[in-house]
């Protein structure tokens, strides 16, 4: 979800995911691609939040702001660098 041009609101579920870092490896890697998607190079996290729903299913839920220019932080996604580890690994994207 769009909520600014340089604001995206990433929402995902996954079933049965091996552990709640499977949950977080998608939401990053939906976020990856959509960052290149809308033109940009990074994405900083500014929330995330997990959590199981039912019956296995699992929900992540985060914010990031989009830039061309490295926004530091811990939590920064290099939207290429992201994709291409996605991709080896097998985690989906948008």
């Amino acid at each position: 979800r769009l909520m600014s041009p340089e604001l995206v609101n990433m929402v995902v579920t996954i079933r049965n995911p091996r552990t709640p870092i499977d949950v977080v490896a998608y939401v990053e890697c939906a976020a990856a691609q959509y960052t290149l998607i809308r033109g940009f190079g990074f994405a900083g996290r500014v929330k995330l939040d997990v959590d199981e729903e039912k019956n296995g299913v699992w929900a992540g839920n985060a914010i990031y702001t989009l830039s061309n220019a490295h926004p530091g932080g811990r939590h920064t996604i290099d939207a290429e660098v992201t994709v291409e580890d996605c991709t080896s690994n097998n985690v989906p994207t948008v």
